[in-house]
């Protein structure tokens, strides 16, 4: 920054701080919080609409606010009333009703309940600054809570007795409901400083745009974009690929509720053309056939106008336009299933019929036009990146691609040829491009980024042609990344921490998308603790491939732990029978030495701050006077 540069911006600064005792008190104020615990950061990764399990470990902070109860008031209180207490955290409007339904609740219930959240929330704010704690509080009732959460011990109890006498008037006012949802809510706001979700929010599970809603009203939260997240970014962006695989995945699913009454997507349009020209088939396998066939005539149109994209092996209607019986694949030959296909002649494969140009042009309109889901994939962009880096982590959802050999892979689009971060930023601009432009390069690039071969976020040689078409399983295999593999060792782990600037010794590379086979006795935790892999099957279709249902990881200012998580039955079932979501330790990676907010990317910026608001006490030292606002 240039001399003259710097004297403006410090005479703006000081229009915020225009007196020596002004900057002396932020500065003192900046370097205390330096010296405060790290903030709880909590990862999450491919919820994949799974709505219950993931409220409940958002609502349970994957076990840490359990951690903090027994550890505060396990001495005090039973088993079965600890559970009641922290079902009451977790969902205390529900729990609330049900208790009123049954009978009153008595007075010394709320004062009971009462005192345990504020002593709760007390414990879980020491590491906070007031101020901070104080922002946290639901507005209504924060003069109240800083009184009580803030109240310390005298010699005649003047402020027990103060203090009591506001929680009695409280009740018997009819506020006790009101405060103990305020407490709750600060309780969970304290309990985590940080939600990282790692990829993969959408598809698979029925509820993907109520997560959706629950992250756009968090306090604190960042997304790592998955490829099914881009496959409906691409949608929304008005990419016919995407569409297309978005549309085909929901119905896979049975979830045609979140396009309908989610996002206001009517299938009436595809469910006469299936009927028309599938009557051979039942309703939702036509359905699904119909929208298979109009993806891989448009991917096969995608990829002849881009070869850059490197996805000619993926051309393949044309092998089974005029009803052959086998197809060749890689020098191998398979049988095809003889499935029908009257929209696909041999002499252009990849021709759309007039009719479904016309359905794909109103779900086109649909997918653009959608208030809901535009709110939603604007959140996405705005919140959300291809990576994260921070606090010495790595956060990607799929992989960085690399080679046989263990380099870092290069891909080369209009002539430039990226790799590691370089690729990783390349395609996060064109994502971007995508949406706020409508850059028509960028929109079809969208199915390169979602479904590529060599896309970080796909990492994998998808086969959605072979596993429709070819009997033989044998041709099913999605071969991965080598990325996987080399991941699993110290010295692939140091190459991509050193490609973001990170240490290959005390740095993690934190990743989704490869599900960990729990059940096959496999562990999260890779290269020693330089790679966590968090994808468990949150959603129940891979549960039976994993074993668990889901990892989560935490992080602390002691260190990070891995828990897996058993399948959650119903928020129901938790209200009924207080019933949490049963959780184990599977790992434990401690740091070197506590990590302190001054040790984070956080306290990096604050240092910065002091700094400059060093040099500007200095200027007033000097005998320097702030210019006068005009």
């Amino acid at each position: 920054m240039q001399q003259d540069e710097r004297f403006e911006y410090l005479s703006l600064l000081a229009e915020q701080y225009p007196t020596v005792q002004a900057l002396c008190t932020e500065i003192i104020n900046l370097r205390a919080i330096l010296n405060l615990p790290k903030g709880t950061e909590h990862f999450i990764s491919d919820v994949h609409g799974e709505y219950e399990a993931f409220l409940h470990i958002l609502n349970n902070c994957s076990g840490v606010i359990r951690e903090k109860a027994q550890t505060l008031l396990g001495q005090e209180i039973n088993r079965a009333e600890m559970n009641d207490l922290l079902t009451l955290i977790y969902y205390p409007e529900e729990k609330l009703k049900r208790m009123h339904s049954r009978a009153a609740i008595p007075d010394d219930w709320y004062a009971r309940r009462v005192h345990q959240l504020i002593r709760l929330n007390r414990h879980l704010s020491s590491k906070y600054t007031r101020s901070k704690v104080r922002k946290a509080m639901p507005p209504a009732y924060a003069y109240i809570l800083d009184e009580l959460l803030h109240a310390q011990p005298d010699e005649d109890n003047n402020q027990w007795t103060y203090h009591q006498k506001i929680l009695d008037t409280l009740i018997q006012i009819g506020g006790g409901d009101e405060f103990i949802r305020s407490l709750c809510a600060l309780t969970k706001r304290l309990a985590v400083d940080r939600l990282h979700i790692v990829g993969d929010i959408f598809d698979r599970g029925p509820r993907a745009d109520s997560i959706m809603d629950l992250l756009i009203a968090h306090h604190a939260v960042d997304v790592v974009w998955g490829n099914h997240d881009v496959l409906w970014m691409g949608a929304a962006c008005g990419n016919d690929a995407c569409i297309a695989a978005v549309v085909r995945g929901c119905l896979a699913y049975g979830n045609m509720e979140i396009l309908e009454k989610g996002y206001g997507i009517s299938l009436r349009a595809l469910s006469l053309f299936a009927q028309r020209h599938y009557p051979m088939l039942p309703l939702e396998a036509a359905q699904s056939h119909a929208m298979a066939v109009l993806l891989f005539k448009l991917e096969g149109q995608l990829a002849a106008r881009h070869p850059s994209f490197g996805m000619e092996n993926r051309r393949l209607l044309h092998r089974v336009a005029g009803g052959q019986a086998t197809v060749i694949l890689q020098g191998e030959a398979y049988t095809v299933h003889p499935l029908p296909l009257p929209t696909v002649t041999p002499q252009d494969a990849y021709a759309l019929t007039a009719e479904e140009d016309a359905l794909l042009a109103g779900f086109r309109a649909a997918f653009m036009q959608s208030e809901r889901l535009r709110q939603h994939i604007a959140f996405l962009y705005q919140n959300g990146n291809l990576y994260r880096v921070e606090n010495g982590n790595l956060l990607c959802h799929g992989c960085v691609p690399m080679t046989p050999d263990g380099a870092l892979a290069a891909v080369v689009f209009e002539g430039e040829s990226y790799a590691g971060r370089a690729m990783m930023d390349h395609h996060e601009s064109l994502a971007r491009k995508a949406f706020f432009q409508q850059e028509p390069f960028a929109v079809d690039f969208m199915w390169y980024l979602a479904t590529g071969e060599h896309s970080p976020i796909c990492g994998r040689q998808l086969r959605a042609f072979e596993r429709l078409f070819l009997k033989d399983a044998h041709g099913w295999p999605e071969k991965p990344d080598p990325y996987y593999r080399h991941c699993e060792t110290q010295t692939g782990c140091a190459k991509v921490l050193r490609a973001f600037g990170l240490s290959e010794t005390q740095g993690h590379i934190i990743n989704g998308h490869m599900p960990v086979l729990a059940a096959n006795g496999e562990s999260p935790v890779k290269a020693g603790g330089r790679a966590i892999i968090i994808d468990g099957g949150f959603c129940r279709p891979m549960q039976k491939k994993t074993g668990i249902a889901g990892y989560t990881l935490i992080s602390n200012s002691h260190g990070m732990r891995i828990v897996a998580h058993q399948p959650f039955p119903s928020v129901a079932a938790a209200l009924d029978d207080n019933d949490d979501i049963h959780s184990d330790l599977r790992a434990v990676l401690p740091y070197p030495k506590r990590m302190m907010v001054g040790d984070t990317d956080n306290g990096r910026k604050l240092r910065r701050r002091i700094d400059v608001l060093e040099e500007l006490l200095a200027l007033y030292r000097s005998g320097w006077t702030p210019p006068k606002k005009t």
